[in-house]
């Protein structure tokens, strides 16, 4: 077995330090609800195109700024599923 250059050991105990330690992101608990809901948000608005939101240009980028116009969507026209779908986004 060949031996391994100092400088790649080396490299790869740097990263194996930095592999256990915390991330340094910085998220509030806020933004990242806020994350899931603008997710959840885009999956129902390509879910309930054409049924809800029809008006509405398909490739829309669905923000979060959009999010009461889905909710008000899928509560009128997406039936009982999009009416959870709906309570579910408003949480």
């Amino acid at each position: 077995m060949k031996s391994v250059p100092s400088s790649i050991s080396e490299y790869l105990a740097e990263i194996g330090r930095k592999g256990g330690a915390k991330s340094r992101r910085r998220l509030s608990s806020a933004d990242a609800r806020n994350m899931v809901r603008v997710r959840e948000a885009r999956r129902a608005f390509r879910a309930y195109h054409a049924q809800c939101f029809w008006y509405m240009r398909q490739d829309m980028i669905v923000t979060i700024a959009d999010i009461p116009e889905i909710v008000r969507g899928l509560r009128q026209n997406g039936g009982r599923r999009g009416f959870l779908l709906a309570a579910k986004l408003c949480r």
